[in-house]
């Protein structure tokens, strides 16, 4: 199976390490592309991040000489990936435009960001649970005039680790 292009957006943050280091080895993506602050972009992914390494794995070797992008040049980045893993740490207002200038550059967008959890067309998926929100993407992608972009995000880490326990026992026995 070809593996799917993915790039991390706030590469060199703490969750975005966590991204890099789910890709490391995956059966179906193949990390392409890191991208963070323009302070970050041009070094090498070990530079950039330096002693901020917050994994108790290594940093894979695979991405150590990888250079940094800059997170802002979307077109620059976006040319690279299939989608994009977003982790970015800003002001919400921020990554809300960040995000939908990926997806207007026609990459998808999966976000860890809170910042469009609340955008009506914006599907926040569980997958065990609620798969078919992705059913309203082609609203947003109407309303921001895509064939291709979108964004989904997930649920905060809370949710994602009690609510899949919970559904079953809500859909079955009526525990609300």
């Amino acid at each position: 199976m070809e593996k799917f292009k993915v790039g991390v957006i706030g590469g060199t943050g703490m969750v975005g390490q966590r991204f890099v280091t789910l890709m490391e080895d995956h059966p179906w993506f193949q990390l392409t592309a890191i991208a963070a602050s323009p302070r970050s972009a041009g070094k090498t992914y070990e530079e950039a991040v330096g002693p901020r390494w917050a994994m108790t794995s290594p940093m894979p070797e695979s991405v150590k000489k990888m250079v940094v992008l800059d997170a802002s040049k979307v077109e620059e980045v976006a040319s690279q990936v299939d989608f994009i893993f977003c982790a970015v740490n800003m002001p919400k207002d921020e990554i809300k435009a960040l995000e939908e200038a990926y997806a207007k550059a026609e990459c998808p967008v999966v976000s860890n960001n809170s910042a469009n959890r609340f955008t009506p067309d914006v599907p926040m998926v569980v997958p065990e649970i609620n798969a078919d929100h992705i059913e309203i993407i082609p609203a947003q992608r109407k309303r921001l005039g895509t064939k291709r972009g979108f964004i989904a995000v997930k649920s905060n880490c809370s949710l994602q680790s009690y609510v899949p326990a919970l559904h079953p026992l809500m859909k079955e026995f009526g525990v609300n």
